[in-house]
């Protein structure tokens, strides 16, 4: 048997979808910021965006920017992209690589890479002035199979200890030693909590996904993650076929050394609040949400390969690359219909159906990071 699968059913008990303020409110997209976003792990990409000592990007989380680079001694590292002398944006190039050192722009205070204040001209004018009390102000950081994970909260959670379902769970897809073929970025004019409960069901895959369900049966294969903020299960890949691409056949070499019943599955995880990793034989693919609005939603989608498929040009990468851009896009647009007609009065909370457990755990799950006991109309 595969490692961890457990079959678990998720009593929805009469659940409806949420109401209609919690996809149009600024006040409760506000809320979501504050109370989700700037206290959970967020999924920031690959390790390998900060290849060598003094790269960096810069990522937005709502109204706040944040730094992250790997220093000169390696480590990674993340800060509030904020001078300590009158606040402004240290950085406006979106990713580079940092000489030594981070200088703000406006009065040229100067911090090492690892957060020191180390030059403030006329400084020593300031009646007890002190470098060492105006250090940039640091980000958890944390990586995880190749990943990297950001955290803006005060006092963040242990990472291991808010994702231990993940902790180990994928050691066979071997994703640190994977490398990322393309990347394609999205502006979807839907609420992200619409693209979470999309990508948790497959109620929608008949008649929205004809492609997708030939290859995999809507209805197949089990949950084993129903609670807490790591859902998902498998799908089985119909027979004749090898994966998820617009051939049907293998892309590429399989990703690890996988024991021989997950050569005819896929396996989706929803990461709250803002990854969805998706495990192919051949390939894995990952999405990252950022909420810009409460009708719009950027997404990052990323392929991640075995470097010997990379390496070799018999292999075709983009076929598992292209199914999945006319998959996405099928989604966003389902997506965005759905947005519409959320928005209108005529809009009431409809019921779930058991094939959308998943969704619903989605939605307790917001509402639990909220405070809101319960989501009446």
């Amino acid at each position: 048997m595969t490692p961890f699968l457990k079959t678990t059913q998720i009593a929805i008990d009469g659940a409806r979808t949420l109401p209609r303020r919690y996809y149009v409110s600024p006040e409760i997209f506000a809320e979501e910021n504050e109370r989700i976003f700037t206290r959970r792990w967020l999924c920031v990409g690959r390790e390998d965006r900060l290849a060598g000592p003094g790269d960096y990007f810069v990522q937005p989380v709502g109204t706040e920017s944040i730094i992250v680079l790997r220093d000169q001694s390696g480590t990674l590292r993340a800060y509030y992209n904020v001078c300590r002398h009158r606040g402004t944006r240290l950085c406006e190039e979106h990713t580079g690589r940092f000489s030594e050192t981070i200088q703000c722009p406006y009065h040229a205070w100067t911090y090492a890479l690892d957060g020191r204040l180390i030059g403030a001209p006329s400084a020593s004018e300031i009646e007890g002035f002190a470098k060492a009390d105006y250090p940039l102000h640091s980000v958890g950081i944390q990586s995880w199979e190749g990943f990297l994970f950001i955290n803006l909260a005060e006092d963040p959670e242990p990472f291991a200890q808010a994702y231990q379902s993940l902790i180990g769970r994928f050691d066979r897809f071997n994703m640190s030693n994977l490398a990322v073929a393309r990347t394609i970025e999205y502006e979807v004019k839907a609420n992200w909590k619409l693209l979470f409960q999309n990508y948790s069901e497959c109620y929608h895959c008949g008649p929205v996904h004809p492609p997708l369900a030939k290859l995999t049966p809507p209805t197949s294969g089990e949950n084993d993650l129903v609670n807490g903020p790591v859902t998902g299960g498998f799908m089985v890949i119909n027979e004749g076929h090898q994966s998820l691409t617009m051939s049907g056949r293998s892309c590429g070499v399989m990703v690890g050394d996988l024991p021989d019943e997950d050569l005819n599955r896929v396996y989706y995880y929803a990461v709250f609040p803002n990854m969805l990793l998706s495990l192919h034989p051949d390939y894995v693919m990952f999405h990252t949400l950022w909420p810009e609005a409460p009708e719009r939603t950027r997404i990052f989608c990323s392929w991640l390969f075995h470097p010997d498929t990379l390496n070799n040009p018999a292999h075709d990468p983009e076929d598992g690359i292209a199914f999945w851009d006319m998959t996405n896009r099928q989604d966003w647009h389902i997506c965005e219909q759905s947005q519409l007609g959320v928005q209108s009065r005529a809009y009431q909370p409809g019921p779930y159906s058991k094939r959308e457990s998943l969704s619903v755990q989605f939605d307790r799950e917001v509402l639990k990071a909220l405070g809101h006991g319960s989501a009446k109309a």
